[in-house]
């Protein structure tokens, strides 16, 4: 299976990388290295998990992140990667009509 993220994933991610790169100097690369990680596991892991919102979720091993996708063939479609400590009903809006 192939990973690919969406424009707005791969928002997600720089946006996490930054945040973290301001609480501590290279914490946003390890960051970065750890969500690329997750994101590799997919590619052997991909449907096995719990559907939240009508996307699949995982959760990073190392950071407070879900990774929202879909599966379709053998293509697995990154639909957001989301900061767990959020507001659920801002994450169920955000990922609101991703479900296709």
């Amino acid at each position: 299976m192939r990973v690919e993220l969406r424009v707005e994933a791969r928002r997600d991610l720089i946006e996490g990388a930054l945040f973290y790169d301001q609480q501590r100097d290279g914490l946003g690369d390890y960051f970065s290295e750890c969500l690329l990680a997750d994101l590799e596991r997919l590619e052997q892991e991909a449907g096995i998990h719990e559907v939240i919102f009508g996307l699949h979720r995982t959760l990073s091993r190392r950071f407070p992140f879900a990774i929202y996708y879909l599966t379709h063939g053998s293509v697995i479609d990154v639909v957001a990667i989301l900061d767990c400590r959020r507001d659920p009903a801002a994450i169920a809006e955000r990922l609101k009509g991703e479900q296709t």
